[in-house]
């Protein structure tokens, strides 16, 4: 039993025809999505565009079990449906939400514990591009990296969606932050939104460069999104006691690497995805987030950082310039 206003039964959504390229993302007319116990329904004014995305388009990154085949898993927009167990009170709010797919559509289901206020200072697109990143970078920096104030941490994709909330999270919170990028353009950005140092590793050794940028001791955390063969050389960044947190594998799912030498230096390594984890898990970061987090993004301290908008229509678009890699920040889907 849902509380709602009236509705359309239809609505238009960006599927998945097949996996494949960027052209391979359809307008469908599909049924209007109906919130389950726990859930609401989201006028969607906004999407975020993630690496997920992609990974999900090109046929290997399924939806789990009962979320929606659509792709897309953040946005912003109004609740404009309740399912059973939810307040009346949440009717017209705006939020922006973490979801477990289907947010490249005019409506969208979440569980409630996954949205956030808006807040007064951002526009919609701006709040569309908050919590896939924040998520992400408080689960796996601060919660699994246990990253504190005074310790240095070492971030690859410096100017990526999930880099720049790390350095913008990473300042905040007192850490000394290290970054890598593909281009000198890229290491000034990544600089003037806050970034301590920022390495080219197209024309640098990143590993040599954090050695000289710490005196030789190394840093106590690194945030990779790569794996492959980074995941060896990140470790010889570490200092001892230090932690490897992996959050994709874009350079490869499989490393080698000597045991013999975590054991010595007692290295941890450690990892996770966000999309798997169960409702409960992600209700507990949205609470932790908004307790330690969004005062200060109510405050202005931390805005995302905004590359493009897009147009729902031209989502083919938006990933064929996501894998371009020039992109500075999110790219985002507006929903007229």
């Amino acid at each position: 039993m849902t509380v709602s206003q009236i509705l359309p039964s239809e609505m238009t959504a960006i599927a998945i025809s097949e996996p494949g390229g960027p052209d391979v993302l359809k307008p469908e007319t599909v049924p209007v999505p109906q919130p389950a116990e726990g859930e609401v329904l989201i006028k969607v004014a906004a999407a975020g565009v993630n690496r997920p995305d992609v990974i999900q388009r090109k046929g290997h990154y399924p939806a789990p079990p009962g979320a929606s085949p659509l792709p897309g898993l953040e946005v912003s927009g109004t609740v404009v449906a309740l399912g059973s167990g939810v307040e009346p009170e949440w009717m017209g709010r705006k939020i922006c939400a973490l979801t477990n797919g289907g947010g490249y559509a005019e409506y969208c289901v979440a569980p409630a514990g996954q949205c956030l206020p808006v807040p007064e200072n951002m526009t919609m697109e701006e709040a569309a591009a908050l919590p896939e990143t924040l998520f992400t970078v408080w689960s796996n920096l601060f919660n699994r990296g246990f990253a504190r104030e005074d310790e240095t941490a070492l971030i690859h994709g410096g100017t990526s969606g999930i880099g720049t909330m790390a350095i913008m999270l990473g300042k905040l919170f007192g850490l000394n932050v290290v970054v890598t990028c593909g281009s000198d353009e890229k290491c000034t950005a990544a600089k003037s939104i806050g970034a301590d140092h920022a390495i080219n590793y197209k024309t640098h050794d990143f590993v040599e460069e954090v050695k000289k940028i710490t005196d030789g001791q190394g840093v106590e955390v690194v945030l990779d999104m790569v794996g492959g063969d980074y995941v060896a050389r990140n470790l010889d960044c570490l200092k001892e006691d230090g932690r490897h947190v992996t959050i994709a594998v874009q350079g490869g799912a499989k490393a080698t690497l000597n045991m013999a030498q975590i054991m010595m230096r007692r290295l941890t390594l450690t990892g996770s995805t966000l999309r798997p984890q169960s409702a409960e898990r992600k209700a507990l970061l949205a609470d932790e987030i908004y307790s330690y987090v969004w005062p200060d993004i109510e405050a202005g301290k931390v805005k995302p950082v905004m590359d493009k908008v897009f147009a729902l229509k031209d989502a083919a678009k938006a990933h064929t310039h996501m894998e371009a890699g020039d992109h500075i920040g999110k790219i985002i889907l507006k929903v007229e």
